[in-house]
């Protein structure tokens, strides 16, 4: 049991996949961690926009011509 603990221990196959794995992982987990302050900028900036676009056009009064 303990030679099959050690050549386990030793054995390196497989590592480049959980590291990959790691760093897929904590990548996601950042996604996660930032998307509301992505979303609550993206928010912001298109109220911005629209507000600004509807400040271009101003309807003229019917009855000024």
């Amino acid at each position: 049991m303990t030679l099959w603990w050690r050549r386990l221990l030793r054995d390196e196959d497989g590592q480049d996949v959980i590291e990959y794995a790691l760093l897929t992982a904590s990548i996601g987990l950042a996604g996660i961690a930032t998307w509301p302050l992505i979303t609550t900028a993206i928010g912001v900036t298109y109220r911005r926009l629209d507000t600004k676009t509807q400040d271009i056009w101003q309807v003229r009064d019917p009855g000024s011509n």
